[in-house]
């Protein structure tokens, strides 16, 4: 069967991506649910979405290797014909203090969290070009907007997609093709489940709001720059914080 769109979300298995996945989901689109370690999770949203009545498929790709980053847009090319909508959500953390973080843990974050995206991007823009249409999203975080103590690595990766955000954009916007990056702030969501309700009062302190962000929020930002409502918007980043970056 043929799709008028053909979509992958990268670290989709839980939390914002699998948030995103969902809200985007629909019978028209082909929806890959990309995974590197929560297949379990992965494997579940699937079968939630095809008992909805929509089209799902799970795919594994280990981020921290180049040369499967760029395997990952090939197979879902071959395998589905296009690629009309890419969500960079997939990242990693190795948070430690500067003056005692390994280059090991400082590369790391960046391959996964920069370069896997520019491969990626990269990857995906030679289809969208051909096709004269395609979204490309991006997601950053407050981080890398604002720094945060013991996430030098975390921050230079993010602070970096916003950066390669802008310049793919201005490279695809005669071809129709949109870049856009979403900056949340902190996220109900695993990652924030563990800390301890002194750190968790010190964050809330930080936002205006005065609560944290759903994962679903974010997704209805993504699924608007993914929507033809979002068409002339390009080389944007949209925070998604409760008002922290401001």
């Amino acid at each position: 069967m043929s799709h008028k769109q053909v979509v992958l979300v990268t670290g989709a298995g839980r939390g914002i991506g699998k948030a995103i996945v969902s809200t985007l989901a629909s019978p028209e689109r082909l929806i890959y649910i990309h995974y590197s370690s929560s297949e379990d999770s992965a494997k579940e949203l699937e079968q939630e979405l095809i008992r909805d009545g929509k089209f799902a498929c799970t795919i594994r790709a280990d981020l921290s290797d180049s040369e499967a980053a760029k395997t990952l847009i090939r197979q879902i090319v071959e395998e589905s014909g296009q690629i009309d909508i890419l969500v960079n959500n997939a990242g990693l953390t190795r948070d430690q203090l500067a003056v005692r973080m390994s280059d090991e843990d400082y590369d790391a974050v960046i391959q996964v969290n920069q370069k896997a995206q520019f491969i990626l991007m990269r990857e995906a823009a030679k289809i969208m070009m051909r096709k004269r249409w395609g979204r490309i999203i991006n997601i950053s975080s407050v981080v890398g907007l604002k720094g945060n103590a013991g996430q030098i690595n975390y921050a230079a990766s993010k602070a970096a997609v916003i950066a390669m955000t802008k310049s793919l954009a201005l490279e695809l916007a005669t071809r129709n093709v949109t870049v856009n990056s979403v900056a949340p702030g902190f996220i109900e969501t695993d990652m924030t489940a563990v800390l301890s309700e002194e750190v968790r009062e010190h964050y809330l302190e930080t936002i205006p709001m005065r609560r944290l962000g759903q994962p679903e929020d974010v997704a209805a930002t993504v699924a608007f720059l993914a929507s033809d409502a979002a068409n002339y918007i390009t080389a944007q980043t949209i925070s998604v914080d409760g008002g922290m970056n401001r």
